[in-house]
């Protein structure tokens, strides 16, 4: 999954898309209201790109988890968050069965499923394109049988020397020197 520019702010329900850069932090659009406001560098600011879950093995980045859920739901809504403990946690383990069952608790599954849901109805749920497809894919498209016209420039160097402007000295009025430091 795509998840560049999307972010979580500490304390602030909702997630939200990093629009400009300011002074003091960044400017944020909520993605459901779609109302601008700043964020500070006070703030506790994640991107959903640097978020992962411990497994029993390497930790696993949201992208792949959100993107084991979108394969399971066929793109559709996942469970709601608000069922009971014992459903999300058998949810979650169908999705990702080596999740570490010490530090990965029911809240984290919860918020992962808010998120998911919240992207899947904002329509920010995008593949990543890998490069390599589509460069060779444009490879493909720029081979042709026809043989292309090459124009050469030359470059002409202008030789003549711009007229010397004389820029006249100002001196500053009202200041006198006494000699006393």
């Amino acid at each position: 999954m795509d998840l560049s520019g999307i972010i979580s702010i500490s304390g602030m329900p909702g997630l939200y898309k990093v629009v400009a850069q300011s002074k003091n932090g960044v400017i944020v659009e909520s993605l459901t209201e779609k109302k601008r406001f700043p964020a500070y560098a006070t703030n506790k600011i994640s991107s959903l790109e640097d978020i992962s879950m411990f497994t029993t093995g390497d930790d696993k980045p949201i992208s792949e988890i959100l993107k084991a859920i979108f394969d399971k739901e066929k793109g559709g809504k996942c469970i709601d968050n608000k069922a009971d403990d014992k459903t999300v946690a058998a949810y979650f383990s169908e999705v990702l069965p080596d999740y570490d069952k010490d530090r990965v608790y029911v809240s984290n599954m919860r918020k992962l499923f808010v998120w998911y849901n919240l992207l899947q109805e904002t329509g920010n749920l995008k593949q990543k394109e890998n490069n390599a497809e589509t460069e060779g894919d444009k490879k493909v498209k720029s081979t042709d049988d026809k043989p292309k016209k090459t124009v050469t420039k030359t470059a002409v160097k202008d030789t003549s020397k711009p007229a010397k402007t004389k820029t006249p000295t100002l001196k500053a009025a009202g200041v006198r020197k006494t000699g006393t430091a």
